[in-house]
């Protein structure tokens, strides 16, 4: 017999009015509300706050009255959102509700959570000093109501959660016996009351509840389970935790058929049986889940650290940072990657940049994401578009280290966009790219911020184990489907901040709790940050040690002129012919250089740097080339003749047009880097025959601003939006539920509760004037300019031009309406104003 697949009819549960409640037994003494509406209704205004504030999805648009507060919050997707939103006992304890009876009693859903006795293998398990919460926070959100007597779940919660045979339910538990026994012939029925030894019944709703009776008493199920065989028990024990479902062959064993003759099992098709709710209650003890979960997991510190050290730590991570992003920014300068027809970055591209910054692939998206998240990089706008710094990114070179850590740490907290992403696929099996369109996870931000508070608990300088943290969130915003992104993104946020600087060791740095709690990163950052240096140590094996980070001047007139060989607290640059070309073709001479090094060298230039320079500034622009398609000119026919002897040059196809001119097929920057690549050193020239100065930092993008992040649904609503929602709410509500007079004539149908009053332009007219001349309130339904249709009570002062002026009660200030908006007026009845 198995019990994995899940095989039978669809829960037909009709969708009927919530059923009303008598009056409540608890120690208030007050009617138990009917509905969730009256129970919305009895809330007090900070109540009503708290509730649109956990579910601001509530407001927009804010609700008439609370008729159509109480109808939002029990709609499909706002159920689900607020579901999604629930910690892990929360959940549970719906999911035990889902499963109960409806109502609930508080003491059954505690038994649900705690057992029957309230313990789990002998010891408390928490869940009885812990359900009063997570009941809270249920009836905060509006997804339970109902005095403790009579606890109601919301029943598009409970249409969720409860289970089916096509939707197992989360506790594993299956339909009860009233529900598994819907389409059984009577017959069958009373078979199964016989069996069970039981008497008979005249009908099958009595042998069904005879059978719940029996199923539900601890003492009689236990004396008929003592009858049943011991491979009984064996799959019992295999279906209790669910799945509740099992297959079983026409002609089932012994075992199998004792329980299905009894109603132990129930046929749900006619290869598939199920377990009783009542039953598998039973055998658990009451339970409705294996492994209640009370108490947040606790995450200690892991490791703990010198506060000191890990400031240093971070501080060494953000200085690499801020270099990474500057290095990766000027690669894009001179001719960025082009933009693909969908947006992003190719993968050559990407593999290309990783090159560039000795880092992998996914340390290369996550940092060319971040400049992008800064505002520092973005797509020039052009037809052949291609990725450039923007304007700001020269700004942001100007600012003091910190400062510029500052942006990028600011960028990275709020942003949604996902590097970790890049090379997966998305749901149409596209993979996506670096910038691609599809990177954006709303959820991100939350998690990053809740990462970095779980190591703000901690004690300074603890770090926490990542497993332990990743435990903690999972509790506090279980996966109710099959993703684990909210466990990746806490992976990658931990990562991320440890590259960032945010962290040091796994510990959160003073400049990262400075960032989580909104003060200027930049104060604390500062003073462990080294000062720039204004000079370097020469070597005599060409290479230059820069021992911090250098003055800007210095580090970009250094970075044309020599190739960075090793960064790290000291980073090492090496000079080159290609790099002293470098320099040339960017319109330094060569004295220029020598003065620039005997400048800011603490130690003797090298002789052999001094021939490097003198070498090749002696060759530089001896060939010259220009467009033709392009021609070499050089004053040197002999080294004309070794150039086109040279096997090497057959592919730029030169041919002598002069002594000291060859033409060539290849563009100018074609046959600059192939006339390079033979060792020789061209320069270019323009029209004039002058030198064509190269620059690498002349290329910018228009004014760009940084991607706005994408918000996790609406935005949580301040204290005054909240204030004035509740208001308008409470406003709209008097109006709805104020009692009209009976209208004159009796064939006139008087408008339903909560719905908008229909009388003529006349009549309107009319009412409105005998109300202002006798100081009288009337009910008006009001339609806006925007068409959204309200209910007001109103006492007329002055109605004229169209308009109609007085004092709203519901608004509790003096309006103005335009009569023709006016659906129709009511009279109130004596006691209402």
């Amino acid at each position: 017999m198995g019990t994995g697949r899940l095989t039978g009819r669809r829960d037909q549960e009709a969708t009927v009015p919530e059923p009303s409640t008598g009056p409540s037994t608890g120690t208030t003494g007050s009617a138990a509300p009917r509905s969730l509406a009256e129970a919305l209704r009895a809330r007090d205004d900070d109540s009503l706050a708290a509730l649109l504030r956990a579910r601001p999805d509530l407001l927009n648009p804010v609700p008439g009255d609370i008729t159509q507060l109480a109808t939002r919050a029990g709609t499909r997707a706002s159920v689900v959102r607020a579901l999604d939103r629930l910690d892990r006992f929360a959940l549970q304890s719906a999911e035990a509700l889902a499963v109960a009876p409806d109502p609930c009693p508080y003491p059954v859903l505690e038994s649900l959570l705690a057992g029957e006795h309230g313990t789990t293998g002998g010891a408390d398990n928490g869940s009885r000093a812990a359900l009063p919460r997570a009941l809270g926070t249920l009836r905060e959100q509006a997804l339970v109501w109902g005095d403790d007597e009579r606890l109601r779940l919301v029943r598009t919660a409970r249409e969720l959660l409860a289970p089916s045979a096509t939707r197992p339910s989360p506790t594993g538990l299956g339909p009860t016996v009233a529900e598994a026994t819907a389409g059984m012939s009577p017959t069958r029925i009373q078979e199964i009351v016989a069996a069970a030894g039981l008497p008979g019944t005249h009908d099958p709703v009595s042998a069904v509840a005879a059978l719940t009776g029996l199923f539900t008493d601890p003492e009689r199920m236990a004396a008929l389970l003592d009858e049943a065989p011991a491979e009984a028990h064996q799959v019992l024990g295999r279906l209790v935790w669910g799945p509740p479902y099992g297959e079983v062959t026409p002609q089932p064993t012994p075992p199998v058929r004792w329980l299905r003759d009894r109603g132990l099992l129930l046929p749900a098709t006619a290869r598939t049986v199920v377990l009783p709710r009542e039953v598998a209650l039973h055998l658990r003890g009451g339970l409705a889940h294996r492994v209640p979960e009370p108490v947040a997991p606790a995450v200690p510190a892991h490791r703990e650290h010198r506060p000191h050290l890990v400031d240093a730590n971070a501080a060494g991570q953000a200085l690499a940072a801020l270099a990474t992003v500057e290095e990766l920014v000027k690669s894009w300068e001179h001719t960025g990657p082009a933009v693909l027809r969908a947006g992003g970055l190719s993968v050559r591209d990407l593999k290309r940049t990783a090159a560039t910054l000795d880092a992998t692939e996914g340390a290369a998206a996550f940092w060319i994401e971040l400049a992008y998240a800064a505002g520092l990089l973005a797509g020039d706008g052009e037809a052949d578009e291609r990725y450039a710094p923007t304007p700001a990114f020269d700004d942001w070179c100007e600012l003091p280290p910190a400062e510029r850590w500052s942006v990028l740490a600011a960028a990275w907290l709020p942003a949604t966009r996902t590097a970790g992403l890049v090379g997966e696929q998305d749901a149409k099996a596209r993979t996506l790219s670096v910038l691609g369109p599809d990177l954006d996870r709303s959820a991100a931000p939350e998690v990053r911020r809740r990462v970095l508070d779980l190591l703000a608990e901690l004690p300074e300088g603890g770090s926490a184990d990542p497993a332990a943290l990743l435990a903690r969130l999972a509790w506090e915003r279980p996966v109710r489907g099959t993703s684990d992104l909210r466990a990746r993104l806490a992976h990658w946020a931990l990562t991320e901040a440890e590259v960032l600087g945010v962290t040091g060791r796994g510990a959160l740095s003073a400049p990262g709790r400075a960032l989580l709690e909104g003060r200027d990163p930049a104060a604390p950052l500062a003073p462990l940050l080294p000062e720039p240096v204004d000079h370097v140590l020469l070597q005599a094996d060409l290479t230059a040690v820069a021992p911090g980070p250098l003055r800007r001047p210095l580090g970009d007139t250094l970075a044309v002129l020599a190739d960075v060989e090793s960064k790290g607290g000291a980073t090492v640059y090496r000079f080159t012919p290609g790099s002293v070309r470098r320099a040339l073709d960017a319109g330094h001479t060569a004295s220029d250089l020598h003065a620039f090094l005997a400048e800011h060298s603490r130690t003797p230039v090298p002789q052999p740097l001094t021939y490097l320079i003198d070498d090749v500034s002696r060759r530089h622009g001896h060939l010259r080339v220009g467009a033709a398609s392009s021609y070499v000119r050089c004053d040197d026919d002999g080294m004309l003749n070794e150039i086109l002897a040279d096997k090497r040059s057959a592919g730029l196809g030169l041919r002598r047009l002069a002594p000291t001119v060859l033409a060539a097929q290849a563009e100018p920057t074609t046959l600059l880097d192939g006339l390079r690549a033979m060792g020789y050193a061209p320069a270019a020239e323009s029209r004039t025959g002058d030198v064509l100065v190269a620059r690498a930092d002349a290329r910018r993008t228009a004014p760009r601003s940084a991607p706005e992040p994408v918000p996790d649904g609406p935005p949580v609503a301040d204290a005054t939006l909240l204030g004035a929602a509740v208001r308008a709410i409470r406003a709209g509500d008097r109006a709805a539920t104020a009692v009209r007079k009976e209208p004159a004539e009796p064939s006139a149908p008087a408008p339903a509760a909560g719905e908008l009053p229909r009388t003529s332009a006349a009549e309107t007219l009319a009412t409105v004037q005998a109300a202002a001349l006798t100081g009288s309130a009337v009910w008006i339904g009001y339609v806006n300019a925007d068409g959204a249709a309200s209910q007001r009570v109103i006492a007329p002062v002055r109605v004229e031009g169209g308009f109609v002026t007085g004092y709203d009660h519901t608004a509790d200030e003096v309006r103005t309406y335009a009569l023709h908006r006016i659906t129709g007026v009511a009279e109130l009845a004596e006691d209402q104003v």
